[in-house]
């Protein structure tokens, strides 16, 4: 089963998703991947016994130079790349070369509207208080964040100045669990 989530430039979100749900891989933008080294994952899960494999994979997941090819989509109305399904054309690669029937989901947008936990509610509110204190402050352009367990307020410009990623100790530390 290969499950496609939100991830066009990092890989965040796939990463989490797949630690806290125990899939056997996780594909990240930040990474390309081998899709030989895929399929030896699937071969070895199958072989220990196990009737199945799961593997997240971030929509913006590239494989490695020469691994596969994906198709082009263009690009968007706003220059975006589109993207064409990285999750179904591995599927494709993977039944081909591993010869065993793989299922995709996309989650899509689907991923955003879960319940949110009680922790989720209360940061929602303390973010939401101290984006109203700034606005009545007349503090614009701010956004808040959460730094430890304070909520600070942080100049726009400075939240999106760069992509926050993947850095490849983080992805070491989740790899240590794929198989």
């Amino acid at each position: 089963m290969l499950v496609e989530v939100m991830g066009r430039h990092a890989g965040w979100i796939a990463l989490n998703a797949g630690l806290a749900t125990g899939a056997h891989a996780t594909l990240i933008p930040e990474q390309p991947f081998d899709v030989e080294d895929v399929c030896r994952l699937v071969k070895k899960r199958f072989q220990h016994g196990s009737s199945h494999f799961i593997c997240v994979v971030a929509e913006g997941a590239k494989p490695a130079p020469g691994s596969m090819e994906l198709r082009q989509g263009g690009l968007d109305e706003f220059g975006h790349e589109r993207f064409t399904g990285v999750a179904a054309q591995l599927a494709v690669e993977i039944e081909k070369r591993v010869k065993k029937d793989v299922r995709v989901t996309v989650l899509g947008h689907v991923q955003r509207g879960g319940t949110p936990t009680a922790y989720d509610r209360v940061l929602a509110t303390r973010f939401g208080v101290n984006a109203a204190d700034a606005a009545h402050a007349g503090e614009y352009g701010m956004m808040v964040s959460l730094r430890g367990q304070e909520i600070d307020r942080v100049p726009l410009a400075d939240a999106v100045r760069q992509l926050k990623l993947v850095p490849q100790s983080r992805y070491d530390d989740a790899a240590a669990f794929f198989g």
